[in-house]
């Protein structure tokens, strides 16, 4: 198929995948109601969906577009239907319109971007943390120490800290390049049990900075650094 679009699960992509469908029944009804012989509901589906399938090519601005250029399931219809040229004047619409449903999907699958960056902004650091009751620490590094979560101070602080610019080189020089040993691991803390918000289906790995005070939010496509006035582990200064 044509049309490029990742679900996540989350509810932006979900609403949108359902408006693409309706808008489809829509046109699929009013052709329907123009013919005189009225095929069977099972079959239109399947025209459709033959329909979908074509030749596209991609381009890539900030991600990957794939814009349907050969529409490879009406001629596969076609030259399945053509012996029967009634059986293809009836279905022919529905084929086509399978095909132009790509660029429907298209179109929603970029709506949807600036619509869930709206609904779930990512450098709003209750996007990754909107729930943090069931949230401990574990160490994940051997120069990580001994403490426990300050649940309380973290809840108090996430409206106001503030995000930061990760400096990668820096980071890596200061951990790897440095003369100590043993190595210090700059996020030796690893944040579970807390909960995005609500449909967006975000999939996160939440680090806690050594000195308690940063968190270091890494998702599938990218990473965020916030911080904080204060420690976020008991025991941290």
């Amino acid at each position: 198929m044509s049309f490029d679009i990742i679900f996540n699960n989350n509810l932006i992509e979900v609403l949108g995948f359902f408006f693409a469908i309706v808008v489809i029944f829509y046109f699929a009804t009013r052709i329907n109601r123009g013919l005189s012989v009225k095929p069977k509901a099972w079959k239109i589906f399947v025209v459709i969906v033959v329909g979908i399938f074509s030749f596209s090519i991609t381009l890539t601005f900030n991600m990957l577009i794939k814009i349907p250029l050969l529409p490879l399931g009406v001629w596969l219809l076609y030259f399945v239907l053509r012996s029967d040229e009634n059986r293809w004047r009836t279905y022919r619409k529905f084929a086509w319109l399978g095909f132009w449903s790509n660029f429907l999907f298209l179109l929603i699958s970029l709506v949807t971007i600036p619509i869930f960056n709206f609904v779930y902004p990512k450098d709003d650091l209750t996007t990754y943390l909107a729930n943090i009751e069931n949230t401990s620490i574990h160490a994940i590094h051997p120069s990580g120490e001994s403490l426990s979560l300050d649940r309380e101070s973290l809840q108090k602080q996430i409206p106001s800290m503030t995000k930061e610019e990760i400096n990668s080189d820096q980071w890596y020089n200061d951990t790897y390049l440095s003369e100590s040993s043993p190595k210090e691991e700059r996020f030796p803390y690893q944040l579970i049990g807390a909960l995005p918000k609500w449909g967006s289906s975000l999939n996160v790995m939440i680090l806690i900075e050594d000195d308690g005070k940063g968190i270091l939010i890494t998702t599938t496509k990218e990473q965020q650094y916030f911080r904080s006035d204060k420690s976020l582990l008991e025991g941290g200064e």
